[in-house]
């Protein structure tokens, strides 16, 4: 759950490098958030699950039991913290595999501890305006696509009248998508539309795309409302597959 309003936002940074945990702890300390340190895995485990964090700064590798593991375990849980992984891991295929998992963001050792306090501030914004308190002081803007509705006041979607389980970056970028029909976005464009700025691996959008295709196309391996436009990225065909299948 987000801190209450007027408090420090809390992160949870969990590293089995004392020295990498205290430099982002300090990061974060001058950007006024609140920080708690973990480097241990089974340990990192009980204190999210029994602390209330905004964010989570994850490591993949650590003693005990990793990342993956942790974000699992939280998952199942109900325990719905953004999370921000952090790998070592030099294959693209471990690099990205806490995002095919779920978290909303990761960053590839060795990092700009300024770029990582960019990334936990933009999901703490994302969190902060799905808030209750958020809510009430916007618009209620809905967005409705053949059977997809947005509501861009909860921050959430549905799809046949079902909620979808994404993630804060699957929605943005979904609702990105949708509010622009019949544009092509390469992933350096919807990186930084989505992401903020053009930084990071652009496989992030890759894996984003395929998530958001896997939660809303009736075949996600032959699309029909986000489109591949071959060599140039990717639109979204509007009130396409609009029935509810």
């Amino acid at each position: 759950m987000p801190s209450p309003s007027g408090d420090k936002p809390r992160v949870l940074v969990v590293d089995d490098d004392a020295t990498v945990r205290g430099v982002v702890a300090d990061y974060l300390r001058a950007a006024e958030i609140a920080v708690t340190q973990s480097g241990d895995g089974n340990a990192a485990l009980q204190e999210a699950l029994t602390g209330n964090y905004d964010a989570i700064v994850l490591d993949l590798m650590l003693p005990g039991i990793d990342g993956r593991e942790i974000f699992s375990r939280l998952r199942a849980a109900g325990v719905h913290s953004s999370v921000i992984m952090l790998t070592a891991l030099g294959e693209e295929s471990d690099r990205i595999a806490g995002l095919e998992l779920g978290a909303d963001d990761y960053l590839a050792k060795p990092f700009s501890p300024r770029e990582l306090v960019l990334r936990v501030r933009a999901v703490l914004r994302r969190a902060s305006a799905q808030t209750p308190a958020a809510a009430q002081e916007k618009t209620r803007e809905i967005l409705t696509d053949g059977d997809l509705t947005l509501d861009t006041t909860a921050g959430n979607a549905t799809r046949g009248g079902k909620e979808l389980a994404l993630t804060s970056r699957e929605y943005e970028l979904l609702e990105y998508l949708v509010k622009h029909p019949n544009e092509v976005f390469s992933r350096e464009d919807l990186m930084a539309a989505v992401w903020g700025s053009g930084y990071g691996d652009h496989s992030t959008v890759t894996v984003h795309v395929r998530r958001v295709r896997g939660k809303i196309e009736a075949d996600p391996s032959a699309p029909t409302r986000l489109v591949t436009v071959w060599g140039r990225g990717y639109r979204w065909e509007p009130n396409a597959g609009g029935g509810n299948d």
